[in-house]
């Protein structure tokens, strides 16, 4: 139970004006006094009842970009058998943002729908709930906010540009014979014989080796025409300024969207130690957004550009964007994970792009084959990949 501000400042009035009244022997200032106190009982015994009543909330689309509209459908019953009077639904949205709701009084056996929109101006991972059902008196001088329902999560994607999907060479070894510890997972060959993880096809378990170690043993198969996509975010504060950053994010997501859906194996790979490799298709792009959805900067000054993963591990072959910000001379090494990929770009997005030859499309000094693209915004960036990518 609390007081709100009208109540408290009726509450402090009403001791002002008692105590006048005792000292200056009012008793027309003790009478209004006992009425304010009566007023603030009166607010007391409306707001300490408890809405008897059912409450969930729906959240759709549980996944959006950045400034789309998302939607929540508040759901209220009333399973009772007596008129459940009017309360306030309130809703914390992000930046510490409140959303109010006001669900009318329900007769018995009611329901009534409330829909309301759920601010995604920022990208990122939110929990939306659990609601605080409110009950106030008349006057608004007392409420009692008690939690209700339980909570949901509302994923803000960055914003998405339609993009072409990278051009990506395939990786390069034998179908006969051993393969390369980067070949991919899942097809025609023969790899290796592993530990089971969750997401294996069933079908390819080999059962000797299971009975032989007790542990769930699956069949590793590599498919050997398979494209590959690896995108390198530079989460380095030091050259990407917070507003620039989002814009890296962006470019970012559309690409490893317009990978996913175009079927490629794609790696998402960021300065600050994430790592995710995933299949193409519609589940793999959603994994890569979460990421993104939630990615931030590294305020380290002395972390490199490229991370250590890059060149020992994982997935490699294929096509190699850098999206990065002011990098300069950093680029050349790049040279080093070159021979890795068919082939391979650097997108460099803020005020002064890369911050070298201005904005455009330039090669990569020092880096053999790769180009660079200079551009202000994501958007830039988005029309200048369009044109070069065919």
């Amino acid at each position: 139970m609390r007081l709100t501000g009208r109540g408290a400042g009726l509450l402090a009035v009403a001791v002002l004006l008692y105590g006048v009244g005792e000292l200056a022997g009012y008793p027309l200032l003790r009478a209004v006094a006992g009425a304010a106190a009566g007023a603030l009982l009166a607010g007391v015994a409306l707001a300490i009842r408890r809405p008897q009543v059912e409450v969930r909330r729906e959240v759709f689309p549980d996944r959006v970009e950045r400034g789309r509209p998302a939607l929540a459908r508040l759901l209220v019953g009333n399973p009772g058998t007596r008129r459940q009077p009017g309360f306030t639904a309130r809703e914390h949205g992000e930046h510490g943002a409140e959303l109010a709701v006001s669900v009318r009084p329900l007769a018995p056996g009611g329901e009534a729908i409330h829909h309301y929109e759920l601010p995604t101006r920022r990208r990122g991972r939110f929990i939306v709930g659990p609601l605080i059902l409110e009950r106030a008196d008349p006057f608004g001088l007392v409420r009692r906010p008690l939690p209700a329902g339980d909570t949901a999560t509302l994923w803000v994607y960055p914003k998405l540009h339609p993009m072409r999907a990278p051009a990506t060479g395939h990786p390069r070894h034998h179908h006969e014979g051993p393969t390369t510890d980067d070949s991919l997972h899942g097809s025609a060959d023969l790899r290796d014989v592993r530990e089971y993880v969750v997401g294996d096809e069933v079908r390819h378990l080999h059962w000797k080796a299971t009975a032989r170690t007790g542990q769930l043993m699956v069949r590793d198969y590599v498919d050997p025409d398979h494209p590959r996509f690896t995108l390198l975010l530079d989460t380095r504060s030091k050259v990407l300024s917070g507003d620039d950053f989002e814009e890296a994010a962006e470019l970012a997501a559309s690409l490893v969207n317009a990978a996913a859906a175009a079927g490629h194996r794609c790696r998402l790979i960021t300065s600050t130690g994430e790592d995710l490799t995933t299949f193409g298709g519609v589940q793999a792009a959603r994994r890569l957004l979460d990421v993104l959805s939630e990615v931030g900067q590294d305020p380290a000054a002395d972390r490199p550009m490229i991370p250590v993963a890059l060149s020992r591990k994982g997935v490699r072959g294929g096509c190699l964007v850098v999206v990065t910000g002011r990098a300069g001379p950093e680029l050349r090494g790049l040279a080093l994970v070159r021979p890795h990929f068919s082939s391979m770009f650097v997108l460099g997005v803020g005020t002064h792009g890369l911050g070298m030859d201005g904005l455009g499309v330039h090669g990569v000094e020092g880096v053999p084959r790769a180009r660079r693209i200079s551009a202000a915004d994501a958007a830039e960036a988005v029309s200048r990949w369009n044109d070069l990518v065919t």
